[in-house]
């Protein structure tokens, strides 16, 4: 898989943490505390949850299916192995937190991805999932369009009928509130809180912190509005062990 690919199939992770990410880590650390714990990152790529997970426990564990990824993450990372998240290489009940940030979408069969989350935790644990919402305006992963891909955010594709969204993104899915929940049935697992979530417009802040600042204010806002917080970027969702 050359380098194109793999940005397609896997996707586009940011490669530097910003607001954004610790908003994020900020959100993970309220629903499902972290120090102390024994912590799971699933597609960890370069690892950046790992090392801010470092400042919460001593034991953080990262997977990904990336090979390079995994060795450039291991120059600096102990515990990083190269596995995917449909085959966790962990024993059942030996996590206390798993986190799987941005990952189903991409995997082929995500429903394994989260009987494998929830086989390895620890009952009492919690798995945290970050995911994309059908919702959102924009569909970030790009398209296909006439054979090709193009990268970008595309308007609209996400409130397609699913014949027409499958046609133009068949390399990631987005989730309703309704799939998501769907997923995790029959599993032993109980919800204890879910939301979507806005983006940290950190590319806006790079340029315009000022209209970065208003940005955020008005997105954070609309969280907490009933219905604009649907509209939201990605789902979170929080599941406690049975």
């Amino acid at each position: 898989m050359d380098a194109q690919d793999k940005a397609i199939t896997l996707g586009h992770p940011s490669y530097v943490w910003r607001y954004g990410q610790e908003r994020r880590l900020n959100l993970i650390n309220r629903y499902a505390p972290l120090a102390g714990k024994r912590i799971l990152d699933v597609g960890c790529g370069l690892g950046m949850y790992v090392r801010a997970f470092h400042r919460f426990s001593d034991e953080v564990y990262g997977v990904d299916i990336d090979p390079e990824k995994i060795a450039e993450a291991r120059r600096e990372l102990p515990n990083v192995y190269v596995a995917s998240a449909e085959a966790l290489p962990f024993p059942d009940g030996f996590f206390d937190v798993v986190l799987s940030h941005e990952v189903l979408e991409h995997l082929g069969d995500d429903r394994k991805g989260v009987e494998e989350a929830s086989r390895v935790l620890k009952p009492g644990g919690r798995l945290v999932v970050f995911v994309p919402n059908r919702l959102w305006l924009f569909e970030t992963h790009g398209i296909y369009w006439r054979g090709e891909y193009r990268f970008g955010n595309v308007p609209l594709v996400n409130w397609l009928p699913d014949r027409w969204r499958t046609k133009l993104a068949p390399h990631v899915r987005a989730y309703t509130w309704r799939s998501l929940r769907a997923l995790f049935s029959d599993l032993p697992l109980r919800v204890i809180h879910h939301s979507t979530i806005y983006p940290g417009f950190d590319n806006v802040a790079a340029r315009h912190p000022a209209l970065a600042r208003f940005v955020r204010g008005v997105a954070y806002t609309c969280e907490r509005l009933p219905v604009l917080r649907a509209f939201g970027l990605s789902h979170l969702i929080v599941l406690l062990k049975n």
